[in-house]
């Protein structure tokens, strides 16, 4: 049964954070829940989450909720492997909204570590603002 798996993410980094404040716009944010905070990455392209869990998952659907303005224009979400077994990949295309936006993961094997990288974003300088996610999986 598909439900809400971030609580049991057991590990999670980030590629940056703005002006490294770890205290106001760290990884921490990425899934609270609350709408008045969020991760905020140093400029530059591309940003990346890296989110493990301690058994492999099957993601089916990636609700994410950024700035509009600091919106990722293109994301890859991918699995990784420690062994030298085949990754997949699944692409999306994000609006520039404050809106939550979800997106139907497809081509995904189940595993255990996945990174979700924003090749590029609608902030001149390269800067993502996120507010939620949410991973939907079993």
């Amino acid at each position: 049964m598909s439900k809400s798996i971030v609580k049991e993410i057991q590990d999670c980094r980030v590629s940056s954070v703005l002006n490294n404040d770890r205290k106001q716009y760290g990884k921490k944010y990425l899934f609270d829940g609350k709408d008045e905070t969020c991760w905020n990455s140093d400029g530059g392209s591309p940003q990346w989450i890296e989110f493990s869990f301690p058994e492999p998952k099957s993601v089916e659907q990636l609700l994410i909720q950024f700035q509009g303005g600091f919106a990722a224009k293109s994301c890859v979400l991918q699995t990784i492997s420690d062994s030298k077994e085949q990754t997949t990949s699944f692409q999306f295309f994000p609006k520039d909204s404050n809106t939550s936006q979800t997106f139907a993961v497809s081509n995904l094997l189940p595993c255990n570590k996945f990174k979700l990288t924003f090749e590029s974003s609608f902030d001149f300088y390269g800067r993502i603002i996120i507010y939620n996610v949410d991973i939907i999986g079993s």
